[in-house]
């Protein structure tokens, strides 16, 4: 796996949102963001992930989507339950996935970090496509970012609910953490 200069994955589908803005002079990426994400809530396909990071969520297409369809976000990239990798924003801009989080004393998360998407639910727990290509992502970005730290025993990635404590939940506990960083380590072996 391989990011251009652009920092735009090479391969992966491309649907740019407008979700994004210039990271602040100087600042360093230093940390992945793991979020889940299902629309609507609990249900998987259907295209309305990328529909709603793109501003294009049909509001009478759901109930729930009146709730959201005019809130601005987005992610880096979406990893769906297949495995597909789906980027929104180069991850040299910001996009505007984290809200409002604070990770090690230091706030605005958004502004330091690549936030990646799974398709799932707190309730659920993840494919085993959706672990390999999130390994497999990690050390690429790893790789074109120098500050941001991949390795074992402390990588430099959390759950949007480490940011955002008592806002946020995703992943959840249907994620395995152990079980990705074994993963991790894994596909670190076989990169190098």
């Amino acid at each position: 796996m391989k990011i251009d200069d652009a920092g735009w994955l090479i391969g992966a589908t491309h649907c740019p949102s407008p979700n994004f803005d210039a990271r602040p002079p100087g600042c360093d990426i230093e940390l992945l963001v793991v979020h889940a994400i299902s629309l609507p809530p609990g249900e998987y396909g259907g295209g309305y992930i990328r529909a709603f990071f793109r501003n294009r969520l049909d509001a009478g297409a759901h109930p729930y989507f009146a709730e959201i369809a005019d809130l601005e976000v987005s992610a880096h990239c979406l990893i769906e339950r297949d495995g597909r990798l789906t980027q929104f924003v180069s991850f040299d801009d910001r996009a505007w996935h984290a809200g409002e989080s604070c990770w090690r004393g230091r706030e605005r998360c958004n502004d330091f970090s690549i936030g990646i998407e799974l398709e799932g639910c707190d309730e659920d727990g993840f494919e085993s496509a959706q672990y390999a290509q999130l390994a497999r992502l990690a050390i690429a970005l790893g790789k074109r970012y120098p500050a941001l730290h991949i390795a074992m025993p402390e990588p430099a990635i959390c759950g949007h609910s480490d940011i955002a404590p008592g806002r946020k939940t995703d992943p959840g506990p249907g994620f395995d953490w152990a079980g990705f960083h074994e993963l991790l380590n894994l596909s670190a072996d076989t990169t190098t």
